[in-house]
């Protein structure tokens, strides 16, 4: 009980006499109370002794005192740090650079490191030093200032910093930020010295681009020189998962077992990228298994794990988990948390869980929804029949629709048989907005006027996309194989082994023609057929090409993983379905919008996708 009453006094008044003593003793004691200072109010007294016994003129103890008072606020109360930095009459590099990076580290007052910088030079009394630009970098990254940027680069080589390793492996984060791979790759070839946080950034740019197979060279040309830390394990996990390729990542899972160093095998964000690098590889079994045995889970981990089952279509599990989060493990849930969650509600169709979820995230969580989050719920609506619901929500959204949303919308008509009209409206928008444009957009009105047997519209659509220059976007499959992986387009002919492949697609016909198949034509249109030519043929599109040569290749027992950039047409899913029971295989296929499970006859995704 005493010990509660003295904790909750509060802290004492400090009071340092200086009667004409020695200077540099007082000054020495104001330096001892500020080392072992706890909080603002205890800062604030220390200041007022400054203030009051000790002149700032010419006088080197005050500056340094005054320098370590503004070291102190500027972590703690930046409005203090701005407001002890301004009573100073002739600030030093240090204090400029203490509060710069404060400014620098805060989200909202990333700007204000710039314009101190500014300060700084048309002031004139003190020059940058090395330790200014890494933060002055840091801010123009994170504002995408690539002008501002670009000319404390300029200082930097005119200062004479060009050398200097840490302000160049700020400069390849800040070039990598803005988009400029080219001018990060062109500073860290140039790089005298190249240290270990100089090649996880570089490493890291490439993966940001999805330039995946080139972070991979570059860690391997970094390995002969440096042993890799979490950093860059993070990175190439994330490279692997880019590539899809599960081999790569098991390597990389048993590269970190491997490594001595238990911190970097136990760290947080190294297995949070393990798990949604299975997810993303198609092995689900094999994340949870990650997940369930880490000593330690942030909300990173957790909504790896959220996202991870939502997109392999396991909303419940999705859910499950996230009551665990909540309830169990009593962590704060944030956006992306609720990005997974209404994810899984809507690759499953529970539209009263969807409204649910989104309600919980407004009024319970207090987090205000982004893009993501109406997009994931228009789609949900849109995609149970709701569109009037949906494009009710997107009139009343605080932000503008993106081309994303829009083309949910189409989607869902296009499937729904919604009124022409309403098409046409819902992809005028899309054809008026700024954004880019893809040809699926052509392809979904196409396939409304064909829905509708008019052919003519039909026509025109086609016309259209040849007078802008538009083609459909190829089907692309990817399949790995022992390590390899093998890519595979619409009527793709180019593969060494095609005369195998193409006698395996025979087998594969005639046994499916004996189950009773026959080829549903719903979604091919003239524009597919304009588009592709004879590539458009049911039986050579590009994932049936993959599971052939995964049925030729793989061994035994072991699931066929076949990735897709398009979304998988009805006639291949009920194709895949057969072949899970006519040839006893797994399949897991990852097309554009998520993952499908095909065993034993059916799919994972309930024919909902």
């Amino acid at each position: 009980m005493v010990l509660a009453i003295m904790q909750s006094q509060p802290p004492p008044v400090i009071s340092i006499a200086n009667n004409g003593g020695d200077s540099y003793i007082h000054h020495s004691r104001l330096l001892q109370f500020i080392n072992e200072c706890k909080n603002m109010s205890q800062l604030k007294q220390i200041h007022a002794q400054t203030l009051r016994t000790l002149s700032t003129t010419n006088n080197p103890h005050a500056i340094f005192l005054h320098s370590r008072i503004l070291h102190f606020s500027s972590l703690a109360d930046l409005d203090y740090a701005f407001r002890v930095f301004d009573q100073i009459k002739d600030p030093n590099s240090f204090m400029w650079n203490s509060l710069i990076r404060a400014c620098a580290r805060s989200v909202e007052r990333k700007e204000q490191a710039m314009v101190l910088y500014y300060r700084m030079l048309v002031e004139g009394t003190v020059l940058p030093d090395k330790y200014t630009f890494p933060f002055v970098l840091r801010a123009c990254a994170y504002l995408f200032a690539f002008s501002e940027g670009k000319q404390a680069h300029s200082h930097i080589l005119k200062l004479g910093f060009g050398s200097d390793v840490y302000i160049n492996n700020s400069l390849i984060h800040f070039y990598a930020s803005c988009g400029r791979l080219d001018l990060a790759q062109k500073v860290f070839e140039n790089m005298c010295e190249k240290t270990l946080v100089s090649w996880n950034a570089i490493i890291d740019a490439f993966v940001q681009f999805g330039e995946f197979e080139t972070a991979m060279k570059l860690f391997n040309e970094m390995q002969n020189m440096f042993e890799p830390d979490g950093y860059t394990l993070q990175s190439v996990i994330n490279a692997c998962a880019g590539l899809c390729s599960l081999s790569l990542g098991m390597w990389a899972h048993a590269y970190v077992l491997r490594m001595s160093d238990r911190v970097v095998a136990g760290d947080v964000l190294v297995n949070s990228s393990l798990v949604e690098m299975y997810c993303k590889c198609g092995s689900l079994e094999i994340a949870q298994q990650v997940f369930e045995r880490m000593p330690d889970r942030d909300i990173t981990s957790w909504n790896s794990m959220i996202l991870g089952f939502a997109m392999h279509g396991k909303a419940e599990a999705a859910l499950e988990y996230f009551a665990r989060l909540v309830k169990v493990e009593t962590l704060m849930p944030n956006s992306i948390t609720f990005v997974g969650v209404l994810s899984s509600c809507n690759h499953k169709g529970m539209v009263n869980e969807g409204r649910k979820y989104f309600d919980m995230m407004l009024t319970e969580y207090k987090i205000t929804p982004q893009l993501e989050h109406y997009g994931c719920l228009v789609d949900l609506l849109a995609r149970a029949g709701l569109i009037y619901e949906a494009l009710d929500m997107v009139t009343n959204m605080p932000m503008k629709p993106d081309v994303v949303i829009w083309r949910s919308i189409l989607d869902a008509c296009s499937k729904q048989h919604a009124s022409i009209e309403l098409s046409e409206e819902v992809a005028r928008q899309i054809l008026d907005s700024k954004e880019a444009v893809s040809s699926g957009v052509y392809v979904l009105m196409s396939k409304v006027y064909a829905s509708a047997s008019r052919w003519n519209e039909v026509g025109l659509v086609r016309k259209l996309m040849m007078d802008k220059g538009i083609s459909k976007e190829p089907g692309c499959s990817l399949i790995e194989v022992d390590g390899i992986t093998h890519e595979f387009f619409a009527g793709d002919t180019s593969h060494p082994r095609r005369r195998e492949i193409f006698r395996v697609l025979d087998v594969v016909k005639e046994r499916l023609e004996l189950m009773g198949y026959s080829p549903d034509h719903s979604q091919a249109t003239m524009v597919d057929d304009h588009c592709d030519g004879k590539q458009s043929s049911l039986s050579l599109h590009s994932e049936r090409i993959a599971i052939a040569f995964g049925l030729l290749s793989s061994k035994p027992g072991l699931p066929i993983r076949i990735f897709k950039n398009l979304r998988v047409c009805n006639d291949c899913h009920n194709v895949f379905k057969l072949i899970s029971t006519a040839f006893k295989v797994e399949i897991i296929m990852r097309d554009r919008a998520r993952f499908h499970h095909f065993k034993d006859g059916t799919c994972s995704c309930m024919d909902y996708w």
